[in-house]
């Protein structure tokens, strides 16, 4: 049996959620324009980099801090970083070179939520090859694994001279258990002349003195060896420190576990990691309006 008072409330919310898409649409028109006016004021004042990772960072935090209601919070994220990749692209184009020696489908999927279907996805066979593409590129993005094996060998000693390329975030942005591209990755870009991030900063650390691996704790607040890898008879170490932490601190600490004829340069910095609370995490189970 037909209920015409109940049919014309669900056309009421259809027409309501209708109105609620076409201003989103506009304000998203509005932002490409505010977009236009920013690439004419970069040009007048001599350009600079269309990549913000502190930016970016702080404005995935505030999303987590203030979403609530029954959009899961995955896809809240989701759309920002499309939104934000997608008109970063459209200020300078860039395309994304991803190591897959670990798997394409995790990767992709990784680059696919965080930079969307418009930036370009190149793959390539090892962490090598994206970091020599990046180097060789005039803005692009390189996607490396945290969690590298031992075929990759020390890679970030390929960033040690001051114009090769730097690590400039750690995505995601937002970390939480079950996160749908939660792969830790290290991005790296051509150095960042005014917009690097030092909230955590990276070294890559040669030395002797450890006949078997090097220490798991270096005992400095702040400071975890996040890669290692022999290189010949030396160890060659990805040491990532809060940013508080000076290079000098590091090579006191490291000396003092053991390690010797130590060489250290930085490699980079990324946003302090943030961790979704369980109440953000939460998600109510989500039916789509039609």
């Amino acid at each position: 049996m037909t209920h015409p008072a109940r049919l014309e409330t669900l056309a009421d919310l259809r027409v309501e959620i209708d109105c609620i898409d076409s201003e989103l649409h506009q304000l998203l028109i509005k932002r490409g324009e505010i977009i236009h006016r920013l690439i004419e004021a970069k040009t007048r004042q001599g350009g600079g980099s269309a990549f913000r990772p502190g930016r970016e960072a702080d404005m995935m935090r505030g999303l987590v801090a203030r979403h609530q209601g029954l959009l899961p919070l995955d896809t809240v994220e989701s759309i920002w970083r499309i939104i934000i990749s997608t008109f970063t692209y459209v200020q300078s184009n860039y395309s994304v070179h991803a190591d897959i020696s670990g798997g394409d489908a995790k990767m992709r999927d990784c680059c696919r939520f965080h930079f969307g279907f418009t930036v370009p996805y190149a793959p390539h066979p090892d962490v090598n090859s994206v970091i020599a593409a990046v180097a060789n590129s005039r803005g692009d993005l390189g996607l490396v694994r945290v969690e590298g094996d031992a075929a990759s060998g020390p890679w970030w000693r390929s960033l040690r001279e001051p114009c090769a390329p730097k690590i400039i975030a750690r995505l995601p942005f937002v970390e939480r258990p079950d996160h749908p591209a939660g792969m830790p990755l290290f991005v790296i870009a051509q150095p960042l002349a005014e917009a690097a991030v030092r909230d955590v900063v990276l070294y890559a650390v040669e030395c002797d003195g450890w006949r078997d691996a090097p220490p798991s704790h270096l005992g400095l607040p702040g400071a975890e060896i996040v890669g290692a890898a022999p290189d010949g008879a030396r160890s060659s170490l990805l040491v990532a420190a809060d940013g508080a932490v000076s290079a000098q601190q590091l090579r006191e600490t490291l000396t003092k576990a053991g390690a010797i004829q130590l060489s250290i340069a930085e490699v980079g910095g990324h946003a302090a990691r943030f961790e979704a609370s369980e109440a953000q995490r939460q998600q109510t189970p989500f039916v789509a309006a039609r």
